[in-house]
């Protein structure tokens, strides 16, 4: 039988989105036995509680641990215990890990496995991992978000970011800021092979990778490698900080919007993850990374600014429509335009001539508007094919200019009853 406290993180682990063979793996059980449990929701079994020593500075905590345990299997420790350390807890940290093995499910022993570790500077691992939000500024709806990671594999030092899209702008962006947060470049970058990486195999099993993922490797210097099929332990250095994350810090806690998840991140990372003790190393994590840094790439001195270039329509009130978000281009714009997209930027353009430049968007259906496109009647007039035109109605339709000594005679043959 399956006890609570494993029934209520196979729960949660649904929720935010992780599939059931996945679920299966971590708790030991049969998928059927996962899906089952699924469909039929919380029916909590009845056991008997276990007998605990005597409580003493821990006493006032008890139930609020259990509530937390409760709502987030989860949780860790080392989490639980800076949370009920302001609310005023003053005894050890191992007090509360004892009292939270005790009152957790039991889990079976786990396989041993060997640890390859990596010189500094050499390598780190990226991928990206799924999570499911409910922002407070939407109450009600349930948000798919991607959560990048980079980690360093000598030091473990963490970048991580959450964006709206897993696409190849959100990829090449997110390594771009990574290597200004690490002031440098390792020389191999490891892959799972998702598909923003690894478009496939030559017919001699050589790995192909994307194009502008290598264009991006040449600017910085790095060499990608992709992780063998099916073989995700061989990057358990990134796989196993997306559990961090989702325990330590995504887990009870709640956020208004994107920028508020990710301010509450780069936070939690300063002042958490990476100035702790790393489990596996034994060493603080910040420290390592300090000896570290030295032994990374240079950064190029210049940016990196390869582009996917691409054809859009500008529509009636003078926007274009990329990756489901909104860009304003300039009053009487024509309607059909060249879009360059940039890791970090839009850029429009028109007759050869850069018109207009975004910040890329996250999210879908968000609008952007530069305040500078919207110029009312001035600067109606321009020249197309060496005419001078003015726009009317819908943009991109135009009509010449004429002199108003023309208009005049016409609205004096109609006010006469004469044909013009």
């Amino acid at each position: 039988m399956i006890r609570l406290g494993e029934l209520m993180m196979i729960l949660e682990l649904h929720r935010q989105g992780v599939s059931i063979s996945a679920i299966a793996r971590r708790t030991g059980r049969d998928p059927k036995t996962i899906r089952k449990y699924i469909e039929r929701g919380i029916e909590a079994p009845v056991y008997g509680p276990r007998m605990l020593g005597r409580p003493n500075k821990l006493a006032p905590y008890l139930e609020f641990l259990r509530e937390r345990v409760t709502a987030f299997p989860d949780l860790t420790a080392a989490r639980l215990t800076r949370e009920i350390r302001e609310l005023g807890y003053m005894g050890a940290y191992t007090a509360v890990k004892r009292f939270l093995a005790a009152i957790r499910p039991e889990n079976g022993p786990k396989p041993f496995e060997v640890r390859f570790e990596t010189p500094p500077g050499v390598q780190a691992q990226v991928d990206f991992a799924r999570f499911v939000v409910e922002f407070t500024d939407e109450p009600g709806v349930s948000r798919i978000v991607w959560l990048f990671s980079l980690v360093l594999g000598h030091s473990r030092f963490l970048f991580a970011r959450y964006v709206m899209h897993q696409d190849l702008q959100s990829l090449l962006r997110c390594h771009m800021q990574a290597f200004e947060a690490l002031g440098g470049v390792p020389i191999e970058i490891l892959y799972d092979r998702m598909k923003t990486a690894v478009t496939g195999e030559d017919d001699q099993g050589h790995i192909i990778y994307n194009r502008s993922l290598l264009a991006l490797a040449g600017h910085y210097r790095f060499v990608p490698r992709a992780c063998r099929p099916y073989r995700a332990k061989t990057k358990g250095k990134v796989e196993r900080p997306f559990s961090y994350i989702r325990k330590d810090f995504f887990l009870g806690r709640s956020f208004r919007n994107l920028d508020d998840l990710n301010v509450q991140l780069i936070d939690w990372l300063d002042t958490v993850a990476n100035v702790r003790v790393h489990g596996t190393t034994q060493r603080i994590i910040a420290e390592a990374f300090a000896a570290e840094q030295p032994e990374l790439q240079l950064l190029p001195a210049g940016r990196f600014d390869a582009v996917l270039k691409l054809e859009r329509r500008v529509s009636h009130d003078g926007m274009v429509s990329v990756g489901g978000n909104y860009y304003s281009v300039p009053d009487r714009t024509r309607r059909v335009v060249e879009i360059q997209q940039l890791p970090d930027k839009i850029r429009i353009v028109d007759l050869g001539q850069v018109i207009a430049e975004h910040p890329v968007l996250e999210g879908r259906r968000q609008y952007r508007i530069d305040p500078a496109h919207r110029t009312g009647s001035s600067g109606a007039k321009r020249r197309i094919h060496g005419k001078e035109v003015i726009a009317i109605g819908r943009v991109g339709e135009h009509v010449a200019v004429r002199s108003l000594a023309i208009y005049q005679a016409i609205g004096s043959q109609l006010a006469r009853g004469d044909r013009p």
